[in-house]
């Protein structure tokens, strides 16, 4: 299945490019998924291959909590705790993420050529979608699989003072969790899958495109074209319009230069756009038909240097910048920091008792060097 995930700054119309981009997809003869959540009244009916999935961020967070409720039933009524009702529940902030996780975990199972996923905006965008990686990685670390192999041992363990053991109703609910993201983790991570980054030229635009373009390279994620989106006309009897045309267009021009792959250019309708004809109309003015996924960028890139014995990790960062670049090693582990965004990569065994000796930012790539330690790892003669 093709995927094509939808994000932006708040406000570029990220929204309107994904509606539109499943309409033209559906009417191109392809069955088509649209997950939003925002509202999109009559779109559903627009053509018989186009389903329409609204996110309700409530009602997962409502669903999710009560069902919580009934599994520890018991321990509730042991503590004489009082027993929450649906009416009196209120989403917590950022329960918004995992209502889109469930919805892509569904969305994956389903029976679509397309998914078109209308993300929230940038920066919380590319934080969603390093969270079923993340969310796997604390499950390892607190509640390690192999672990589960002291099953046996575990009404002996728990007689011995200092030894605690936990349930293994624990363990099955961590193992639940695990394989529902490794679910979303893998539709995020395919060859099939694209990240289309929807903004509006102005003077902040080159900055946050840097920023998500970095933060997505770190996470692996592949790249769609640009769309440029509410291009004013290029030329108005109007002196105003055409003094705010100049100066979206020498933005639209610094897009160019910043090294983007690929830019869509998407004109204004000189309206909001509305219904079905618009969308059709803003798919075909910027053939925002969906093609075959640029390849993502590898992750890292190894390279063994044959002369000092050091390996280089070649990490593509186009956009980064050295001020908000960090780099960190934490045990077996490597922290990455990009701007807001960070991974933790686990380091693979060759490398674990080697030194960094040093990094370097060129030409969007970022260059780790390790030095092994003397005795572990020979050199080639």
């Amino acid at each position: 299945m093709r995927t094509i995930l939808v994000t932006g700054p708040g406000g570029s119309g990220r929204t309107t490019v994904a509606a539109a981009t499943a309409l033209a997809a559906a009417r191109d003869g392809r069955r088509v998924l649209l997950l939003t959540g925002d509202p999109l009244d009559g779109l559903a009916d627009a053509d018989a291959r186009l389903t329409v999935r609204r996110l309700d961020p409530a009602a997962h967070f409502r669903a999710e909590l009560l069902a919580l409720q009934e599994r520890v039933a018991a321990v509730l009524e042991v503590l004489g705790a009082a027993r929450l009702d649906e009416d009196e529940l209120t989403e917590l902030p950022g329960s918004d993420h995992f209502a889109y996780l469930a919805a892509l975990g569904d969305a994956a199972r389903a029976d679509h050529d397309l998914l078109v996923a209308d993300l929230p905006p940038l920066r919380d965008a590319v934080a969603l979608l390093a969270l079923p990686g993340q969310l796997r990685r604390y499950l390892r670390r607190l509640l390690p699989p192999e672990r589960q192999a002291a099953r046996a041992l575990r009404p002996v363990l728990a007689q011995l003072a200092g030894v605690p053991m936990p349930a293994d109703a624990l363990y099955r609910a961590a193992a639940e969790r695990d394989a529902e993201l490794a679910v979303v983790q893998e539709l995020i991570e395919a060859p099939t899958t694209s990240v289309r980054l929807v903004v509006e030229p102005g003077p902040s635009t080159n900055g946050a495109l840097r920023t998500a373009r970095s933060g997505l390279a770190l996470h692996g994620l592949a790249l769609d074209p640009v769309v440029a989106n509410r291009l004013l006309p290029a030329t108005s009897p109007d002196p105003w319009l055409a003094a705010l045309a100049d100066r979206q267009r020498g933005h639209l021009k610094e897009l160019y230069e910043d090294g983007v792959p690929a830019v869509r250019e998407l004109p204004h309708l000189g309206r909001d756009p509305h219904g079905a004809d618009d969308l059709a109309d803003l798919a075909r003015l910027g053939d925002l038909t969906p093609g075959a996924p640029v390849p993502a960028p590898r992750w890292p890139v190894e390279d063994r240097r044959d002369t000092d014995g050091v390996l280089v990790w070649r990490i593509p960062l186009p956009g980064a910048t050295k001020p908000g670049l960090g780099l960190v090693r934490r045990g077996d582990e490597l922290v990455l920091t990009v701007g807001p965004f960070r991974r933790v990569a686990p380091l693979p065994s060759a490398l674990r008792r080697c030194t960094v000796a040093g990094a370097a930012l060129r030409d969007g790539e970022l260059l780790v060097r390790f030095r092994p330690d003397p005795g572990l790892w020979p050199r080639t003669p």
